[in-house]
């Protein structure tokens, strides 16, 4: 099955996206200060930035983001929820072509978005507008598929019924391989601890976010929606699921 275009599968589900995905630790600030000399003074790049959920820890830190995306839906609700801020810029781009200036940034980062660019493209379009000794960050909210009895009935619902789950899943999140080849084997890894809580209503709104979940005229929908509310039921505690994550942090300095 061929994998629908990235630009557009989330044209449609910016709402929810926006309403009930998660977003990314505090903590991650606190790792690039430390390890990468983030200050409030650098620049940022976020590339395929959606609708800002990791340009929003950035801007709370005092930071000038550039904000790439290049799905009018995602960037529209961006510029919505942050374009108050003088120092969020919404830029119609993407990976392999941000539009940016020549070295003009200390930082490109990435959340929930590398594995669908050109991976050579996007490494020679960071060299360009990374000013010297500038770092690339990629991050994934990585679902713990095994750590409850909830989170694998989860899983196999959306292998199911979900229209293109698997090979979402075999595609997404990028191996460790592909990271480690896009950095030339120059970097580090942090890991920190996210969840969501939600009753049945943000369930389902989480559920739908997902470019794999089935609209509501495909075939799918309905049967899929009634065994997320039996698996609710099954597992709901005091009218709430708790989703759990493993926010992954990758960080390195291209040559």
């Amino acid at each position: 099955m061929r994998i629908q275009d990235p630009l557009t599968r989330f044209s449609g589900r910016v709402e929810d996206y926006v309403k009930y995905r998660a977003g990314y630790p505090s903590k991650v600030i606190e790792v690039l200060r430390d390890r990468c000399k983030l200050d409030s003074s650098s620049a940022i790049a976020d590339i395929g930035s959606g609708p800002g959920n990791l340009a929003r820890l950035f801007l709370e830190n005092g930071n000038e983001v550039f904000a790439v995306e290049p799905n009018a839906e995602m960037r529209n609700a961006g510029q919505q929820l942050l374009g108050d801020s003088a120092r969020y810029h919404s830029i119609d781009g993407r990976a392999e072509e941000t539009h940016l200036p020549d070295a003009s940034v200390a930082f490109t980062t990435a959340a929930q978005a590398f594995h669908w660019f050109d991976w050579p493209r996007t490494q020679t379009e960071f060299q360009r507008i990374l000013r010297p000794g500038g770092w690339v960050v990629l991050l994934w909210n990585d679902r713990r598929f095994e750590s409850s009895p909830f989170q694998r009935d989860y899983e196999e619902l959306l292998l199911k019924f979900g229209t293109d789950y698997a090979q979402v899943k075999h595609q997404g999140g990028a191996s460790v391989k592909a990271i480690a080849d896009f950095f030339f084997d120059r970097f580090e890894t942090v890991a920190l601890d996210n969840s969501q809580v939600f009753d049945f209503d943000g369930l389902r709104g989480r559920l739908f976010s997902a470019s794999y979940a089935p609209t509501v005229d495909h075939p799918n929908h309905g049967p899929m929606l009634a065994e997320l509310e039996s698996i609710f039921r099954r597992y709901a505690e005091n009218g709430k699921v708790a989703f759990e994550y493993d926010t992954n942090i990758y960080f390195g300095q291209l040559p």
